[in-house]
């Protein structure tokens, strides 16, 4: 199995803030997988500056070393070489492209979205009819429920996004929080949104405990579904989550270590990068509900080939709560191959990952 790589550098329509930060363009790492049948698979890797992961260098320093891993072992089941890749160096980010790359590959070779691999796994053979084999696997699933993301810190400019949002039929917004003024700006996003909307803040916690039950509970007047991530760690998650009259989410803290042997909060945000691509978010899905969580996908602001990751991982897991993968739009110059329509976006019904994504690099 050949690796190569393709960096691609893809520019914001607007800078991008939130409390680790503000960017105005991403840096992702292409990946391409070709068997020893010529079947391709493509998967990327989008470390986030500022967000507790893995650097650009970090990350492509990996995948070189997992190129001699995967030509050394080309037709190893799908978990072999992901051990493999994982003891030559385990960086999240990276492992989360090849494994990407890997179910693309399958899905291609089998005429099959990989959507219906992963609803099915283990319970039927990608070879023969899905029907047959697998008798309760819809021929497309819904569309995923999804929230507008708002990331601004001028409440006139919020308003605008969430009036947008609304006007485009999402019924939930995430405003990142933690930024200038946040009661003007949630005053601005409820007067926009109007009663129905759904409101999630997200702080990436950058609040002590002290701050965050304060901030909670003045923001509690704008009647707010949950807040991600107020604090970091379990231990202050769950003592904010005792005290806050707002529901809580992991995000960041849901990759400490003993994150789901317990539930310190109401909720879990996951995402495709940090949980090393689509088998390690199944694993950390089945977990999280195992220990009572309620489960969301978001993306990183990913490129379409990790958005359709999760979108697939979605039809899978069956999140209860809207997820954060409206994210393409906020690029320049590339079109969204992948858009929400009345709140919801449509899971790839083409094989692999899907059709159409690989060329939104290409720009």
């Amino acid at each position: 199995m050949k690796l190569s790589l393709e960096p691609v550098r893809a520019r914001l329509q607007a800078p991008f803030a939130a409390a680790w930060g503000t960017i105005g363009q991403r840096e992702i790492v292409v990946v391409r997988l070709e068997a020893d049948d010529g079947t391709v698979g493509w998967g990327e890797a989008a470390p986030l500056p500022g967000y507790g992961c893995a650097g650009l260098e970090e990350v492509q320093a990996a995948l070189h070393r997992y190129d001699g891993v995967l030509a050394a072992a080309s037709d190893a089941p799908r978990a072999d070489l992901l051990a493999a890749c994982a003891a030559a160096s385990d960086v999240s980010e990276a492992l989360a492209a090849v494994d990407l790359a890997l179910w693309d590959l399958e899905g291609r070779r089998y005429g099959r979205p990989v959507w219906q691999m992963l609803v099915a796994q283990g319970a039927w053979d990608i070879t023969r009819n899905i029907s047959e084999q697998y008798p309760n696997v819809p021929q497309q699933p819904p569309g995923i429920p999804v929230n507008a993301t708002i990331a601004a810190e001028d409440p006139a400019v919020v308003a605008d996004r969430v009036a947008a949002a609304r006007a485009a039929g999402f019924r939930c917004v995430k405003v990142k929080v933690a930024l200038g003024d946040d009661v003007a700006r949630l005053a601005a996003a409820r007067s926009a949104g109007g009663e129905e909307m759904a409101i999630r803040i997200d702080a990436n916690g950058a609040w002590s405990f002290d701050q965050a039950v304060a901030k909670l509970e003045t923001l509690a007047e704008f009647e707010i579904e949950m807040c991600e991530e107020p604090a970091h760690g379990l231990d202050e998650i769950a003592r904010v989550a005792a005290a806050s009259p707002i529901p809580i989410a992991l995000d960041e803290t849901a990759a400490v270590p003993g994150a789901f042997e317990r539930r310190v909060c109401d909720a879990v945000c996951l995402k495709v990068a940090r949980s090393g691509g689509l088998t390690g978010l199944l694993n950390s899905a089945a977990r999280a509900r195992a220990a009572g969580y309620r489960i969301y996908l978001a993306s990183t602001l990913d490129g379409p080939l990790a958005v359709a990751a999760a979108l697939h991982a979605a039809a899978a897991i069956r999140p209860e709560l809207p997820c954060g993968l409206a994210t393409l739009g906020v690029f320049a110059d590339r079109a969204d191959p992948l858009p929400a329509r009345g709140g919801r976006i449509s899971v790839p019904s083409t094989p692999g990952l899907g059709e159409g994504l690989r060329e939104w690099y290409e720009l």
